[in-house]
């Protein structure tokens, strides 16, 4: 039997796509190096259109033309390992689609390595973890034009669906368009995960049982907060230990893993010159949970604030929920803000509304909101920044108050919330007509005759600064 795609990569991802592919009417021949794993999609296919292949030579050998193969494997060397050994094997109109989290700067060297040869690469992003590569992920595919008609079908297929019936699946654009979507996709999801954390952290200084607080994100989870991480964070907080009896939750160590992703968003936005602190100081979060050890050594002996008089939660748990709707809209700013400067400074024209519109289902910071956001950037392709829409500027003034005062709690309580402040400093700063910008520029001036500009007259300007007293 020969089949419609090839699948390399039979993880936990690569096989529930490929049982995805094969519900939706796409035959599908499997392989990895891991010979259990081969046994494994095998067994778990028979019966259906679907087959396990023992070598890339078999696998291709397999595939209906145009050649159609989808890679998931590790990001990095192990994807340049599987096109070396690929790529004789195709010919001209044949299709490579990578699908894991590979930084858009391998999939543009990707690209051009196979210039000349005729093969069609797609660099997709994929998102929604286990349970979406199974019933629906969101793709973010980019990369040669040509090969958007022969993956479309199928892609869109798979792909979840939002409530108007539209598929979590569009064209983002050329060389590595769709993995710098994703790429900021999980920034922002960096950036929303460590502001849940937050308010968890709050609501435990506020002394709320991990059954009060699952019942709070319950409930803002039916509002304008409605998210898949918000749904999530109610489940977790209510899952008991079975083996102490108590919140599971309450026996993780506190120490966060991460994958890179993340940096990267925050690397790549100091590169663009784009604002991105909410986003870089999430993932500052998870290096600062890392030094576990040293924290408990130093919560002995270095001082916080007094105790504060106990809050009244019926009065403080909805400007929370304000808090953190106003900087999860903060922290969305931020991501488009770096996909427009993105697309800006690779021409790749990025539809921003069809970005917010495949992240509304699927993915893993599927929100409420998105939906606003799409709305926002079709009414205006040219918006600035999302701050400035006019709904966000609505939601924003009934929001931003109670944002100052939970992180002003914060910071008497002793409660570190550093994404929290970083969305309330970028609103402010990007709210503020004239920032203390023009001291810096004089200090560099003063020290290294950088030159400065004027508000009165053009050009650049050194002043020979009154050397005073120096110590």
């Amino acid at each position: 039997m020969q089949t419609t795609i090839g699948l390399i990569g039979l993880g936990v991802m690569g096989e529930n796509l490929a049982l995805n592919l094969e519900r939706k009417g796409f035959s599908v021949t499997g392989f990895d190096l891991d010979e259990n794993k081969r046994n494994s999609f095998a067994k778990r296919t028979e019966g259906l259109k679907a087959c396990a292949a023992n070598s890339l030579k078999d696998l291709v050998a397999n595939l209906q033309m145009p050649r159609r193969v989808w890679l998931m494997v590790p990001a990095g060397a192990p994807v340049d390992a599987v096109l070396t050994e690929l790529r004789p094997l195709l010919s001209a109109g044949d299709v490579i689609i990578d699908g894991g989290n590979t930084l858009y700067r391998d999939t543009q060297r990707r690209m051009e390595s196979l210039e000349g040869t005729g093969i069609l690469y797609v660099g997709s992003g994929v998102s929604g973890g286990e349970e979406g590569a199974l019933n629906g992920p969101a793709l973010m595919p980019g990369g040669s034009s040509e090969a958007w008609p022969l993956v479309r079908p199928f892609l869109q297929a798979i792909a979840a669906k939002a409530d108007d019936g539209q598929p979590c699946c569009e064209w983002m654009g050329p060389g590595g368009a769709g993995h710098f979507v994703k790429m900021v996709h999980n920034g922002i999801e960096y950036a929303d995960m460590q502001l849940i954390c937050e308010a968890y952290a709050l609501m435990k200084n506020l002394g709320m049982t991990p059954m009060e607080k699952s019942a709070v994100f319950r409930q803002w989870g039916e509002g304008e907060l409605s998210s898949y991480l918000i749904d999530i964070t109610a489940d977790i907080l209510a899952h008991e230990d079975p083996e102490t009896g108590h919140a599971l939750v309450e026996m993780i160590l506190d120490t966060a893993e991460q994958k890179g992703t993340g940096k990267w968003t925050s690397q790549i936005a100091l590169d663009l010159g784009v604002s991105a602190p909410t986003i870089a100081d999430a993932v500052f979060a998870r290096t600062m949970s890392a030094l576990q050890a040293e924290r408990v050594v130093a919560s002995q002996v270095l001082k916080g604030p007094k105790p504060q008089a106990a809050q009244n939660l019926d009065l403080v748990l909805p400007k929370i929920q304000k808090a953190l709707l106003a900087a999860k809209i903060c922290a969305y700013a931020q991501g488009f803000a770096l996909l427009k400067a993105g697309d800006k400074e690779h021409d790749w024209q990025l539809p921003m509304d069809k970005v917010a519109s495949v992240w509304r289902a699927g993915c893993i910071i599927r929100a409420h909101l998105l939906e606003h956001i799409r709305r926002a950037f079709a009414d205006k392709q040219d918006l600035t920044n999302l701050l400035v829409d006019d709904h966000f500027v609505g939601v924003m003034a009934e929001c931003q108050q109670d944002l100052r005062e939970v992180v002003a709690m914060a910071a008497m309580s002793g409660v570190a919330v550093p994404a929290l402040m970083s969305a309330l400093s970028y609103y402010d700063a990007y709210r503020t007509e004239r920032l203390p910008a023009n001291l810096l520029q004089a200090q560099r001036d003063y020290f290294g005759a950088h030159s400065y500009q004027r508000l009165d007259k053009p050009g650049k300007f050194h002043t020979k600064w009154p050397k005073g007293a120096q110590s």
